[in-house]
């Protein structure tokens, strides 16, 4: 009609992931979990198809709490109550200012971090999600218009590269990823109690499990059981909780009752212990106490005393503390670790993947040097790289059984393929007085127990100050991979590698810097040229000369000087050579002291070191070699 008004309603084109598409591809690796039943079931909606008014948070805690559904990931689920306790890591892992979906300028997307190998890393993804019959079929809030947990586990599957791969999982390793911190796992079997099975990990002491209780609220406590308990046959095996809370009422009771309160990823109440509801329990107490504990708990949550908590649950998972301003805080002291340091290393086959201690390899594994300045409480972690979603899901998933009779963790069988056996052991070392091979034979200071398959192993304990020789390793000999060492301490720390003898040093001019660096240099004497013969002889000067620098710093500095010579002929010449000072060193002079090596038509070559061993001079048929050590 003619002067009639139309309206255009412009369509605005949402963000589609290419690289994590809304397809089975991002959900499945090889469907061989039981995710796989629900293949081609499931559709992908975004938050606005899925309720009325979405939103990513809630200011009421009760609305925020976690619900797992159909996928095995209460390992990760448990992790992310960490951002609730944390605003720093909240806005860390959930940068502030995302568009809402009220938003005219929302376009579809989401953003977070994920802390990988030493690194922030930012990711992108698409708001669509998995849904079974309209309803997400994976994590979700307890309050279902919230939106911040699925779209989380979504980034974190893209990490992954599928949703498969976050099934069975080890809450360590997630609260590592959300926090960029450390872990610490604990056995809670009793001491004395299959001792051979705990060889692998620490037994907690009660003591120290009602200390660390007292960070509940600043960290994530996490417990796991590994196979059907009495108290909740429903659960099956491999299954994390978070601890909620825990109230002493010994005093009430007149006896001495410690009560958990734990929190099941589930959302739902499975616990048939004595003290669920109705249970024999709660007639120790008064029925007014036993009323209003019981009325604390929500949906997915129960009660279970301390005894019944070290004999039902088999293992405790613990985040160190972050503060305010990104610093972790120590659960044994709750002194904050101000001074951290981090170096990248790797095990290579033929050079530095030595092995164990049971090999005579061991030696050429990577060396960290760590200066501890003053007295302090340091933790020490070895984080080794991931090799690429190359698990068998299969097996994993087989192997899994197999956990609980080998005392192995929530997810060991399960990662070893994607990881080596690892381990981490630390000697304290007199800096100028070195030597590898005896240091190496003594006992460390501090070291893991054993060599494990975890992502990550540390250590943690007192250092006095003075020098430490930190050494990875992998438990086989030539096992490769990357790793990343990280010190943490509440004193200053420096941290820098042992760098190898290098393998061409013909060019090398002077001694590089670094204290406990090797020089090679290769020469010959030549008739009429350079081979003057010794100090007998006033041919002497023509000798090849060395500079050898000596870096200023403090104290002195020991070195080690090598000559060994190659005998073409199979005969061995008398060989030396001598040291001298330059006491007035010329303009354009680069060195303090010079090294006058004396052979007869032989090569050599001369090492400089600070490894100090004494004087020695062999004869061999078919090589001489000369060495001493001295100090500057």
């Amino acid at each position: 009609m003619l002067g009639e008004k139309k309206q255009f309603i412009v369509k605005r084109d949402l963000y589609t992931d290419p690289t994590f598409p809304a397809s089975d591809a991002s959900i499945f690796f090889d469907y061989c979990t039981p995710l796989a039943q629900f293949r081609g079931e499931i559709s992908w909606l975004r938050p606005k198809d899925i309720c009325s008014t979405p939103r990513l948070f809630s200011n009421n805690l009760q609305d925020v709490q976690v619900k797992q559904g159909i996928l095995g990931d209460c390992w990760f689920l448990c992790a992310c109550v960490a951002l609730q306790k944390s605003k720093y890591l909240l806005n860390k892992v959930i940068p502030p200012g995302q568009p809402s979906w009220a938003d005219e300028s929302y376009q579809g997307c989401f953003t977070c971090r994920v802390w990988q190998f030493g690194h922030w890393v930012e990711v992108t993804i698409d708001d669509r999600l998995p849904c079974l019959g309209g309803k997400l079929c994976f994590s979700q809030c307890q309050t279902e218009d919230l939106f911040w947990l699925p779209l989380l586990e979504k980034a974190y599957a893209k990490v992954h590269g599928s949703y498969e791969q976050l099934w069975a999982g080890q809450v360590a390793d997630a609260l590592v990823d959300l926090t960029g911190g450390i872990a610490e796992r604990w056995t809670l079997k009793a001491p004395g109690r299959n001792m051979e099975k705990e060889k692998t990990g620490m037994v907690l002491e009660k003591a120290l499990f009602r200390k660390l209780m007292n960070l509940k609220e600043q960290c994530v406590i996490s417990c796991s059981v590994f196979n059907s308990r009495q108290g909740a046959s429903e659960l099956g095996e491999f299954h994390a909780f978070i601890v909620i809370d825990m109230l002493n009422l010994s005093e009430m009771s007149g006896k001495e009752i410690f009560l958990l309160r734990i929190r099941n990823p589930w959302g739902r109440r499975c616990w048939r212990g004595p003290w669920c509801e109705g249970g024999e329990g709660w007639s120790r107490l008064d029925p007014v106490v036993a009323s209003e504990l019981l009325s604390q708990i929500q949906e997915g949550e129960f009660w279970v005393d301390e005894e019944e908590f070290f004999r039902e649950f088999d293992e405790i998972t613990m985040g160190f503390p972050v503060n305010e301003e990104g610093q972790l805080q120590s659960l044994y002291t709750e002194k904050v670790l101000y001074h951290s340091q981090n170096l990248f290393g790797s095990w290579v086959r033929g050079q530095s993947a030595g092995g164990c201690r049971n090999n005579s390899s061991f030696p050429t594994n990577p060396k960290f040097w760590l200066r501890v300045c003053e007295k302090s409480e340091v933790c020490i972690a070895l984080l080794q790289k991931h090799k690429k979603y190359s698990a068998d899901w299969a097996g994993r998933i087989k192997n899994l059984t197999h956990l609980a009779e080998e005392n192995l963790s929530l997810t060991q069988g399960t990662q070893g393929k994607n990881y080596q056996a690892v381990g981490l052991h630390v000697w304290k070392v007199e800096k100028k007085r070195f030597n590898l091979p005896k240091t190496l034979s003594a006992p460390p200071v501090v070291g893991t127990v054993c060599h494990s398959y975890d992502r990550e192993v540390h250590v943690c304990c007192d250092l006095s100050p003075g020098f430490y020789l930190v050494v990875p390793s992998t438990f086989l000999k030539d096992a490769v991979g990357n790793f990343l060492l990280r010190v943490f301490s509440t004193g200053r720390i420096s941290l820098s590698e042992l760098k190898p003898p290098p393998t061409d040093a013909a060019l090398c001019e002077e001694l590089p810097a670094g204290e406990w660096e090797t020089v090679q240099l290769h020469g010959c004497w030549k008739n009429g040229q350079s081979a003057g013969g010794s100090r007998n002889f006033p041919s002497f000067h023509i000798n090849p000369c060395f500079p050898l620098s000596i870096p200023a710093g403090p104290g002195k500095s020991s070195v080690k000087v090598t000559l060994r010579q190659h005998c073409q002929d199979s005969k061995c010449r008398p060989i030396g050579f001598h040291i001298f000072q330059e006491a007035h060193p010329q303009p354009g002079d680069t060195w303090t002291s010079t090294a006058r090596n004396i052979l007869y038509n032989c090569d050599e070559k001369v090492i400089y070191s600070s490894h100090t061993v004494h004087f020695k001079k062999y004869r061999k048929a078919e090589e001489c070699l000369a060495s001493c050590c001295f100090q500057f």
